[in-house]
């Protein structure tokens, strides 16, 4: 006979349902150790089946300080979820834990949390307990000690835990006041532009070659000359690549301006942006 002294121990301890405690400590022979054991055994193949369901909300998590920051993706199924607090308190651990790996999933794995187990097993745990899909997604940290971190969070659920999160360096020899601004402004301008690259050389020729394609096919039926067409076509491939380049993209916060010809009026010694990470959410 179970006590359920034992039971209630073992559900604190696991988040598992009643009768799975109570089941578990029968196979243990009331060894609480044991039944923890069993249960994560069992948490595997429950969390295994979950996983081939969609997992498209979530959050994102930002951390770190002005010469290294890093940002990592957590995913789960519902919104609700997302904003309870067992899931937020496992986001923001491990996205510690990830800047202290710099952003190296295997070591996150791998690495123990504040309750003695790894990374990975307390991620089924959290899917056994929660009973959702929920994965570690995209991950990146910026780290260079000549440059200065900039940070945003959209759509703020808790501290650095948002839908959408941007991290941003810059690297000058000279700081001043209108370079803190720039920087703050840059990150929120990512947020809201979504470029895929800081130049127009840097965009990947795959990307090209797929826009490429999407163009001729909306300009196939046009009956017009061929070389017409090509100049048209040519046009569009352009205006993608400015629409997609930070540097050539119109300035959020006055659009008859680019974030180049802003960027050259700071007044920063050699300015430059180094790199950026945008992750949203569902994206």
């Amino acid at each position: 006979m179970i006590d359920l002294e034992s039971v209630k121990k073992l559900r604190n301890a696991t988040g598992a349902g009643f009768k799975d405690c109570n089941s578990a400590l029968k196979e243990a022979a009331g060894n609480l150790e044991k039944a923890i054991e069993i249960l994560r055994i069992k948490g595997v193949s429950k969390a295994s089946k979950k996983m081939s369901r969609e997992a498209n909300e979530g959050l994102v998590y930002i951390c770190g300080d002005e010469k290294k920051t890093s940002i990592i993706e957590i995913n789960c199924e519902t919104d609700f979820v997302a904003k309870n607090d067992d899931f937020l308190t496992f986001s923001k651990e491990i996205g510690e834990i990830n800047n202290s790996v710099n952003s190296d999933i295997e070591k996150l794995n791998n690495s123990k949390m504040k309750n003695g187990s790894t990374v990975s097993q307390n991620l089924i745990d959290l899917i056994t307990k929660i009973g959702e899909k929920i994965t570690i997604g995209r991950s990146k940290t910026l780290e260079n000690p000549k440059s200065k971190i900039f940070t945003y969070n959209h759509s703020i659920i808790k501290d650095n835990l948002s839908k959408l999160g941007v991290v941003l360096s810059l690297e000058f020899e000279k700081s001043s006041k209108n370079i803190e601004q720039f920087g703050k402004q840059l990150a929120m301008h990512i947020a809201a532009s979504n470029p895929m690259s800081i130049d127009i050389k840097d965009i990947q020729d795959d990307i090209i070659e797929n826009e490429k394609k999407i163009v001729k096919e909306e300009l196939k039926n046009l009956g017009k000359p061929k070389e017409i067409v090509e100049k048209i076509s040519l046009g569009k491939i352009n205006k993608f690549k400015e629409d997609n380049s930070l540097l050539t993209q119109d300035w959020v916060m006055d659009p008859k301006l680019k974030v180049k010809d802003v960027l050259n009026k700071v007044d920063a010694n050699g300015l430059k942006i180094k790199d950026f990470i945008r992750i949203k959410i569902g994206e």
